[in-house]
């Protein structure tokens, strides 16, 4: 019998590898033993894609990938490896060829836009006093106050770096919406959701940090994901 697939996380602006928490505990419990969450240096696409890969090439086995935020503009670029069985989007961007988190963003601003401001060194912050209510309104006080103090700016460049050749063309795919969403608009995420044609799209009554308000519905996506994968490796 096949292993279950490695799942790699990656996380996007604004977070670290810890914010998939609640995520890695909730698979561990379920059984999923090669857990890996990437820490990416928000320099630039080129950059958080390479080192994605990096991790990915790491993994004797299949893999799926899964990304947060901008990580899902990662993955789409990085996804292209052999091992790579599967891509799950968690409110995530899923750029087509040319195009960056920034348009998509400017297409259909979403409502905490106006909450990201930058600072004399080219990089964004989500103002720590709107940290809350933009990024995690769902999650209690004390917790939102932590990811707006530990928060991990990326360089304002990388908004605009488009992706070459997309992976969700290629690989299966899995999408989950967040409904109540103030940094990606929801109609923005169900647009690239449908365009891309996922073996499955959740919608949750969810803020923007879904994965760490709601792991276990997150984590349940990632099962399916990660559940497919094997029996497409077993066969």
């Amino acid at each position: 019998m096949a292993a279950q697939p490695a799942i790699v996380l990656v996380h996007g602006f604004w977070g670290g590898a810890a914010h998939w928490a609640k995520v890695i505990t909730e698979l561990h419990a379920r059984g999923f033993e090669s857990l890996h969450a990437v820490e990416i240096p928000l320099t630039s696409l080129a950059d958080d894609a390479e080192r994605t890969r990096k991790m990915v090439r790491q993994v004797d086995g299949p893999v799926v990938l899964v990304g947060h935020s901008y990580g899902g503009a990662v993955i789409t670029e990085a996804g292209d490896l052999p091992n790579v069985t599967g891509l799950v989007y968690i409110a995530a961007f899923a750029p087509d060829a040319g195009e960056s988190p920034g348009g998509i963003s400017e297409e259909m601003p979403p409502s905490a836009f106006g909450n990201i401001v930058p600072d004399s060194d080219g990089y964004l912050w989500i103002a720590q006093d709107a940290f809350h209510e933009s990024f995690a309104q769902d999650l209690p006080a004390d917790e939102a106050l932590v990811m707006a103090v530990t928060q991990k700016a990326p360089l304002a460049s990388t908004f605009g770096d488009g992706v070459s050749a997309p992976a969700w063309r290629v690989k299966p795919c899995w999408y989950q919406v967040s409904l109540n969403d103030n940094m990606i608009h929801p109609d923005n995420q169900r647009r690239m959701a449908q365009r891309m044609d996922p073996r499955k799209t959740i919608e949750l009554d969810a803020g923007h940090a879904s994965l760490a308000s709601q792991p276990r519905a997150v984590a349940d996506l990632i099962a399916d994901a990660a559940h497919a994968a094997h029996a497409a490796h077993a066969a």
